[in-house]
């Protein structure tokens, strides 16, 4: 019944199950899922005390809880809520069914080693897009930690507890039509600027619209994301990163990214956006994974300037 949740959980198993999940004996949670949290006190993540992964998605058929584990090279997953099933048919992509790894070639050494010590690394494709593009527009031009606090508080205060024997706190992000009437006062309550709160309202406004971009192909879908003013390349490969699995749309326009590739593949901590590309042009297909793989190989170079210091506006 709409708007109620089974009493019971829907369970899938990857071994033997209707819905496999190639190549789980190697499969990391925390490496695959994790780009789905956004700070360590999201709202709509949670990882239990056993390893297990929980999460509050609102899908095109309403709200669900997801909860995974992985043990013995089997994974099963439990789900709650209106959007159970849907979360059941998408768990294969949600792991990585859909990644290839055996496509990506390292072309440096450091890579190699990231790769090995890493084999569990899946690409994750959620299937939507709203729930990756507001946090990343939120995450525009401002630190982690202001934007993951500003996620955090307009989630819990606009959001819904999620269905199901969920962890205490767990929350399903906003409707799109609750995004589009927050008021502006508590934008500022939130820590979020007119110009970041006025893109997450056009985006919600067309949500239908951009939902449809998980289904193209990642360039066509960028090029959805970008008809949004406010929302550039920067968003729109943060986004697709997620919703679409994509393996080679790179984030341009980041502050470090250029700086931590840049000197993990050729010692130049200066490298710009152009640079990086050049650097990043072997892996054409795999760019993303390549700039995964680096970034989990820990090498960025030393920092020589204090860390950018957050911005509250709310002290304004």
């Amino acid at each position: 019944m709409a708007g109620r949740f089974a009493p019971r959980p829907t369970r899938t198993t990857a071994r033997g199950g209707d819905a496999p999940v190639p190549g789980t004996g190697a499969l990391d949670l925390g490496l695959t899922l994790g780009p789905l949290r956004r700070g360590p006190h999201d709202p709509t993540f949670r990882v239990a005390a056993d390893g297990s992964v929980w999460r509050a998605s609102r899908t095109p058929e309403g709200p669900g809880t997801l909860r995974v584990r992985s043990a013995g090279g089997e994974v099963t997953a439990d789900t709650w809520g209106p959007g159970a099933a849907w979360l059941d048919r998408h768990l294969p992509a949600l792991l990585g069914a859909e990644d290839d790894p055996a496509a990506f070639v390292p072309r440096h050494r450091l890579v190699l080693a990231a790769l090995r010590r890493r084999p569990g690394l899946r690409l994750t494709r959620t299937g939507l897009v709203m729930e990756s593009l507001i946090p990343s527009i939120l995450e525009q031009k401002v630190t982690t930690t202001e934007a993951y606090g500003s996620w955090r508080r307009l989630v819990r205060q606009y959001g819904e507890p999620a269905p199901g024997p969920a962890p205490e706190g767990l929350y399903v992000m906003p409707e799109p039509r609750a995004w589009a009437r927050i008021p502006s006062w508590e934008w500022h309550r939130a820590n979020v600027d007119g110009k970041r709160a006025a893109t997450i309202v056009r985006a919600a406004r067309v949500a239908p619209r951009l939902e449809e971009a998980a289904l193209m192909d990642p360039p066509a879908a960028r090029r959805r994301l970008e008809l949004i003013p406010g929302i550039g390349p920067w968003t729109s490969a943060e986004t697709v990163q997620r919703s679409n699995g994509a393996p080679d749309e790179v984030t341009t326009g980041d502050l470090h990214l250029p700086g931590i590739i840049g000197w993990a593949l050729a010692g130049d901590r200066t490298a710009d956006d152009a640079a990086m590309l050049e650097l990043l042009a072997p892996y054409a297909g795999q760019r993303h994974r390549a700039a995964r793989l680096i970034l989990l190989s820990g090498r960025t170079p030393p920092r020589r300037a204090p860390r950018l210091a957050p911005n509250d506006i709310t002290r304004i």
